[in-house]
């Protein structure tokens, strides 16, 4: 078996084409951030209205939302799997970058079902919303997402001045920076 040698070149080149594959990608598939992007901003925005406008005591329900989510997401992923050729390292990485942030989704929540919910969580969420946006944005090396992130966390310090009520307004806010625009920007860049 013969041994290839690769200039840094020729290893940038490849890294850069991993990277811009991988890009492609996501932005051909950007339903993910799409989909996730909605429905919390939905819920985030349907909450505060529940609670704050129609005076709904169970104005939490409006997370159930989610459900659905999960189930739709799954079958996007199931989709795209069967498509996709190869999967890249940073494809991977990505994958695995927001399974992790699912489940540290779910584990705050199970955390805060227990202390309880009127405190003031959503900057925990928020932050969160930052990290997996700032991660994903430097490994696609795709600003948009960099600056969604690093938005999320201005919004996170900033909701902590507030109350629960409104936190929930930064939530979504947070969500439209950090997810929907980008994903919108990801999208557009690919179909040029």
């Amino acid at each position: 078996m013969e041994e290839e040698n690769f200039s840094p070149q020729d290893s940038l080149q490849l890294i850069q084409s991993m990277i811009a594959k991988t890009r492609r990608d996501m932005g051909d598939n950007s339903s993910h951030f799409l989909l996730w992007g909605w429905v919390t901003f939905a819920a985030c925005t349907g909450q505060f209205i529940l609670k704050n406008v129609l005076d709904y005591e169970k104005h939490y329900l409006v997370w159930l939302l989610i459900i659905p989510a999960i189930i739709f997401s799954a079958y996007l992923g199931i989709k795209e799997r069967k498509k996709r050729e190869a999967q890249t390292y940073i494809g991977e990485s990505m994958k695995y970058l927001w399974m992790g942030m699912g489940i540290s989704y779910f584990v705050l929540s199970m955390i805060l079902s227990k202390m309880g919910w009127n405190t003031n969580i959503f900057p925990f969420f928020i932050l969160l919303y930052g990290l997996g946006t700032f991660i994903s944005g430097k490994l696609l090396q795709f600003k948009p997402l960099v600056v969604g992130g690093i938005s999320a966390w201005i919004l996170a310090i900033c909701s902590t001045y507030f109350n629960y009520d409104y936190q929930m307004l930064f939530g979504a806010a947070a969500i439209l920076f950090s997810y929907i625009i980008p994903a919108y920007l990801m999208r557009q860049k690919n179909h040029l």
